[in-house]
This record gives structure tokens, C-alpha cells and sequence, in this order.
């Protein structure tokens, strides 16, 4: 490790009011300053442009307390640090970590308090976070507000969604940020448990383009023991505020000192590209605490969750029985539970003979018949099946094919019932040979009065994740608050969802073509998501005629995706049959990897395209995807990543030259040809589509 202590003469001379910070390439320079009021600002410049305008810092405490002003400066430390590190599960085989750090000492003059100031500037971007030390006149304390600003210096172009305490499965506006107005939007868009908004409020991260040109993106990182932040916007002075997600009675964070906030962060480059490798979010998360990481492995799975999706089958074993008669009388198959015995054997067949690890059912738990919108605290118990799914019969059938189970634990918003049975549940896990889990939160949260993401629901979905570990299990969980990076710290985090994923063109608007091109600025920036890609059989008319609801891609870009988003947890989400009818497009997901050695973001625009190569972990080969919004797109891409010297076969899965996303979203074509680092592609993308390019050393 590399780290060293190195007082900079740019920054200070003694002690002062104000000091600077620059970025390890000189490109990004940080301004901190005491106003006269005794108030900790902060501005940012990028090749010597303003790009956050002198913002106000500060905390805020219950009972009209504050930390916001009357400071002064006490001491002030510089250091630099460099050093690389090894992700368990990554893009990268090895991650640099290089940043200059600036720590300002601050003290409350009127009350003897202490807050320290952390600023981390790295090439990509500033990273900053309160600290309040061990000390005698502050200990236990309420956050009550954060006083973080960000204070733009125009009328960027903004990709946002509302800021919705309860859920993140909103479709991205593209607006400029005088025109943020939530209460404009058409909240007829398939979710079914919406949370407080306001008018100008939104959730971080926020991705923006100025109008000369400059990329810029706030979040957050490390998000423990605290909330959510989203932003309040304010259109006119485009000023963002931080919003903290408060708990049932108001209040926002319970803390004891010694504490610190979640970092606050600021990506800004002149290359969307630059954006998109960043490893801030990553870096600024605790190492690994896992000392074991062996069981610990990337899995593509199959499962049965699109056949409910699609109207084919059903969670629940009893239909339209109420709670009051699946309580009382025995439970009467409907004859639609897509959960059974048998139904999974045949996915496990499928899985072992197209070499997928893992196979996921939900649906076989009892408590299905009366699960949602009641607000109901017991509801699913995750240990007992319904008549027709025999847990021993498909353990050992799975064990017999090599293939993995996926438990689900859907706990329907009450997590007080989750965490009661929490070691039960996973100790039947164990017992059956379940590695990995599924976890859903669908619906109101309970303890009640609680959203998910306050400061109460991010220490259960973390705690969760640290329990899991202990039974060497690792988790997905859908309808989380949105990862900050905390899968470093934790690497049995293996993905989440907390993002509209695809699930929503099976039943509602669906998601723009434009969708999975600005969730790489959004989302992706914080962890892997399971967006559960590869549907083939695009309109739902195939499974009713009355349906309009598609799938709003094309089947390559389907296949891209497998590429653009990264996940080490990756689903072939259709269904078996509808593969088996284009068994030559399926093969670029039974060939795609899914943990990385190496990632190269070839092109990239919010809302328009990307295009990604990945190396494979420990091999020769790669694997390129590229996506297009609803505008059809050529472009030639150089090889230039391919290791120089070598042949490669490339197998390209494009988009037919009739194909469109809504009037002929199936048209496709593979050609196979040889290509060295010095080759060009070009590459035609029909609206709404993609391409996807497997290479294989020959």
C-alpha cells in the first residue's frame, strides 16, 4: 500500500480559512473556504472551468441545534494515496485507487464542537464527507438535515427520475433542470407502490451534460447507518440541495460519535467514457470483511419468473382463495402454479444440458394467495412449500445435473417478519443446498411508517447481506434502496435491482429504447444489477392476442445487453421454448462471460448508445455489446483491445437490416469472420437495437 503524507505548498501556509486541493492529474481543483459567518463552502473546477459554484456544507440537528455555522479551522491535513486492490467479483481484475486528500479540522466556537471535512479528489471526480470525532461535548445525536449543496453553474441537460422515497422503477425524463417537474409526469406506469414526491425533487444519482460539452454526475458512496439521499432541485438558480429520506416520525439519522456520513460525490470529465470506467463509487467503500471469498462465484441462471410475467403461470398455488380460507381450509390448486416439482425439473434439465449454473423458483412457499397491499406483517414463513414443490425431490434431482437452486424470499415490504426468521430461513437454505438467495420487497414497509429507503431500511438490506455471509450465502434483492458500493465491503452482494428493470414490459408502459443506454450513467454507477435481460419472444401478443404490452428492444439488443450491463449474477430471463426456437441467437448466452478481466468502454452518450468490450476473467476471449436508443446508428469500432498478434474468431449477432424495435423487433443475422486487434467493425443498429460480438482466440 502505498500512502504517504505530503503537505502540498498549493494548499495552505499555517492554518487558514481557506484552502485548495488538486486532482492527481492537476485537471480538477477543490476550493474550501470558511465564509465570514464562520460556514464550511466548497467549489469545484475542471481545467480551470467552474463547475459547482461556492455551496454551502453543513449538518443540521434535532431541536434547532446545527452544525452549519460558526466554525473555524483548526487544522488542516493533505495526503496522497495510491494503491491497486482485487475485486472478488468485477469489470476489472485490479482496481487503482489514486487520490489526494484533504481533511479540514473544524471547531464550533459558541459550543466546543468538532466536525471534520474529508475531501477525496480523484481524476474522475471530488468525493466529500462529514466526520464528527470522539469528544466530549457532542456523543449521541439526531440529524435532523443536511445542509450539502451543489450549486451548478447552468441549465444542464438532466437525466432524472422522481424522488420517490419508496421506489426507484421510474422510466429516466431527460430534461433540462429548469424543467424538473414531477408533477407532470404520467404516474400510470406499472408501479404499484409509490411513496411522498415533490414537485422538484429527485433521486441521486443525477446524470447532466452543460451545454459546452462537460459530463457531470452527483451521488453517493458507502451508504451505511444512514439514508437515502435524494436532491430537492431548484429550477431557477439550479441549485441542488441534499434530501435525506427521513424515518417514521420525521427524524433522519440516529448517530454516536464517532461517525461519518456516506460520501457525497461529484463525476465530472469532458468523455462520457471517463464516467462509465470510474471506480470512485468502488474505491470509496470499506475492503472486503470477508476473509474467505472462495464461495463466492458468478453465476448465469435460468428460472421460473417470466412464465408469471407473461400470464402463463402463477405465484400463488390456490387462485383468488382470500387470507380467511387459506387459513381455514385446505388450499385448492388452481392448476396455474408454475412453481411444482415438476415444472422445475425441467428447467433444471434445461439449465444442465445449456451449462447454466443456477436455477431460481418463485413461488413455492405458501402464503402467495394473500401476499400484497394489505400491509399484513406475516405473511410468508420461507420454509414451507406449497403441496406441489417437494424441496428434498428437486434438491437431489438438482445436485444429480449439477445445477445450483436459487432460493426466493419474497418478505412483501414486512421486514420485521423477515428478520425474525431470518436464521431460519437461512439455515434451510443450507440444509437444501441453496447458495444464493433472491430477497424481494415489494410493498409498504413494516415496521410501519417506513420507506425503503430510510435509515432504518438501509441497516436491514446491509444487515441482511452481513448475516447471508455468515451462512456463506450470497444475495440479489429486488425492491432494495439502490447500491453505493457497498458489495466491496461485502462481496457476497451480488446484485440488486432497485432500477426499473425488464420485468416491466411484460405488464405496463415498458421501458423506452432509450432506457438501458442512461442506466449505465444512473444505476450502474453504484453496483450490478439483475435486470434480468434476454427475452426473445418480444410481444406479449404471443401469449395473448388481446396484449399490446413488447418488450420495447430488439432481439440483438437483448443479446448486448449481456455486455452493457454488468452483473456477475446473470439471468436468461424467457422461457426454455422460446430459446429452443433460435438456438443459434441463444448461443451468445450460453458463450457470454460474466466476471471480468478487463472492460473497455469504446462509445458512449446518455440516451443514445453504448458500446463495451469486456475481457473474460483468466481467458483470451471478449465479448462486445453495443446498444442504441430508438434512432438506428452506424458506427466502426477499432479492435485496438484485442490482445496484438492473435486471431480471433468473431461471431456477430446483429439486427436484420428490416429490424425495429416495435415493427419487426426479431430480425436478426450471424455471420462469423476472423479479426486481429487491427480490424474495424462496422455496425449497423436498427432503432432500438444492438449488437452483440463474441471473440474467441484461434
Amino acid at each position: 500500500m502505498n500512502y504517504f503524507i505530503a503537505f502540498f505548498s498549493l494548499l495552505f501556509v499555517g492554518i487558514t480559512n481557506g484552502q485548495t486541493l488538486k486532482s492527481p492529474d492537476n485537471q480538477l481543483e477543490l476550493i474550501f473556504e470558511l465564509n465570514q459567518l464562520g460556514k464550511p463552502t466548497y467549489q469545484l473546477k475542471y481545467k480551470n472551468k467552474s463547475v459547482i459554484q461556492p455551496s454551502n456544507l453543513g449538518l443540521v440537528l434535532k431541536n434547532n441545534d446545527n452544525l452549519v455555522d460558526g466554525f473555524e479551522v483548526i487544522n488542516a491535513k493533505a495526503t496522497s494515496f495510491s494503491d491497486k486492490w482485487k475485486p472478488v467479483l468485477g469489470e476489472e481484475k485490479e482496481i487503482l485507487d489514486q487520490h489526494n486528500q484533504l481533511i479540514v479540522e473544524l471547531l464550533q466556537k459558541a459550543t466546543g464542537r468538532k466536525m471534520n471535512l474529508v475531501f477525496r479528489l480523484f481524476n474522475e471526480g471530488l468525493a466529500f464527507r462529514y466526520e464528527i470525532p470522539t469528544q466530549e461535548k457532542l456523543n449521541y445525536f439526531v440529524i435532523a438535515d443536511e445542509e450539502t449543496q451543489f450549486s451548478l453553474t447552468g441549465d444542464h441537460k438532466a437525466f432524472w427520475i422522481p424522488g420517490d422515497y419508496d421506489s426507484q422503477e421510474y422510466s429516466y425524463n431527460e430534461t433540462k433542470l429548469s424543467q424538473i417537474d414531477v408533477d407532470k409526469l404520467d404516474m400510470n406506469n406499472g408501479i404499484g407502490m409509490k411513496g411522498p414526491m415533490a414537485k422538484s425533487r429527485i433521486q441521486s444519482p443525477v446524470m447532466m451534460k452543460s451545454a459546452d460539452g462537460l459530463y457531470l454526475n452527483i451521488f453517493e458512496a458507502a451508504v451505511v447507518n444512514y439514508p437515502i439521499m435524494h436532491l430537492d432541485v431548484y429550477t431557477k438558480s439550479f441549485q441542488m440541495q441534499s434530501h435525506l429520506v427521513p424515518n417514521a416520525i420525521g427524524d433522519k439519522a440516529y448517530l454516536q460519535a464517532p461517525a461519518n456520513t456516506p460520501w457525497r460525490t461529484i463525476m465530472v470529465s469532458d468523455d462520457a467514457r471517463i464516467i462509465l470506467a470510474s471506480k470512485m463509487v468502488l474505491n470509496l467503500n470499506e475492503p472486503s470483511k470477508i476473509e474467505d471469498t472462495s464461495w463466492i462465484k458468478p453465476m448465469k441462471y435460468v428460472g421460473i419468473w417470466w412464465e408469471m410475467h407473461v400470464g402463463k403461470a402463477t405465484w400463488d398455488y390456490a387462485g383468488s382463495q382470500n387470507a380467511q380460507m387459506a387459513q381455514e381450509a385446505e388450499l385448492k390448486p388452481t392448476g396455474k402454479h408454475g412453481a411444482t416439482t415438476e415444472n422445475t425439473k425441467k428447467y433444471i434439465d434445461f439449465a444442465a444440458k445449456h451449462g447454466f449454473d443456477g436455477v431460481l423458483v418463485e413461488g413455492w412457499n405458501v402464503g402467495w394467495e394473500d401476499w400484497f397491499g394489505n400491509w399484513k406483517e406475516n405473511v410468508f414463513d420461507f420454509v414451507t412449500s406449497y403441496p406441489d414443490f417437494n424441496v428434498e425431490e428437486v434438491q437431489k434431482y438438482a445436485a444429480s445435473k449439477g445445477v445450483k437452486m436459487i432460493m426466493h424470499h419474497e418478505t412483501s415490504g414486512s421486514v420485521s417478519n423477515y428478520e425474525r426468521r431470518l436464521d431460519r430461513a437461512f439455515s434451510f437454505m443450507k440444509k437444501h443446498n441453496y447458495d444464493a438467495v433472491k430477497s424481494g420487497y415489494v410493498g409498504k414497509i413494516i415496521p410501519r411508517g417506513e420507506w425503503h429507503d430510510g435509515q432504518t431500511m438501509v441497516n436491514h438490506f446491509n444487515y441482511a447481506v452481513e448475516r447471508a455471509a455468515d451462512y456463506k450465502i450470497m444475495v440479489n434483492s429486488h425492491e432494495s434502496s439502490r447500491p453505493t458500493g457497498y458489495h466491496r465491503t461485502y462481496p457476497n452482494y451480488i446484485a440488486a435491482e432497485a432500477a426499473r428493470g425488464n420485468e416491466f414490459n411484460a405488464w405496463s408502459v415498458g421501458n423506452p429504447p432509450a432506457h438501458e443506454t442512461i442506466l449505465p450513467f444512473t444505476r450502474f454507477l453504484g453496483g450490478p444489477m439483475d435486470y434480468t435481460p434476454g427475452i426473445f419472444e418480444i410481444k406479449m401478443s404471443h401469449y395473448d392476442a388481446t396484449k399490446k404490452e413488447q418488450v420495447h428492444t430488439t432481439l440483438a439488443k437483448q443479446l448486448a445487453l449481456y455486455v452493457t450491463i454488468y452483473s456477475p449474477l446473470q439471468m436468461a430471463a424467457d422461457l426454455p421454448e422460446n430459446y429452443e426456437r433460435h438456438l443459434d441467437a441463444f448461443q451468445f448466452i450460453k458463450d457470454v462471460e460474466v466476471d471480468w478481466d478487463k472492460t473497455e468502454i469504446l462509445e458512449a452518450e446518455p440516451g443514445d448508445y453504448v458500446s463495451i468490450a469486456r475481457k473474460a476473467k483468466g481467458k483470451e476471449s471478449w465479448f462486445l455489446g453495443a446498444i442504441t436508443d430508438e434512432n438506428p446508428r452506424n458506427t466502426e469500432i477499432a479492435l485496438d483491445f484485442l490482445t496484438p498478434g492473435k486471431k480471433y474468431k468473431a461471431t456477430i449477432y446483429q439486427d436484420g437490416k428490416d429490424a425495429h424495435w416495435e415493427k419487426n423487433p426479431k430480425a436478426y443475422s450471424i455471420k462469423t469472420i476472423e479479426v486481429t486487434a487491427k480490424s474495424k467493425l462496422k455496425l449497423n443498429l436498427a432503432a432500438g437495437g444492438g449488437t452483440a460480438i463474441s471473440f474467441f482466440p484461434m
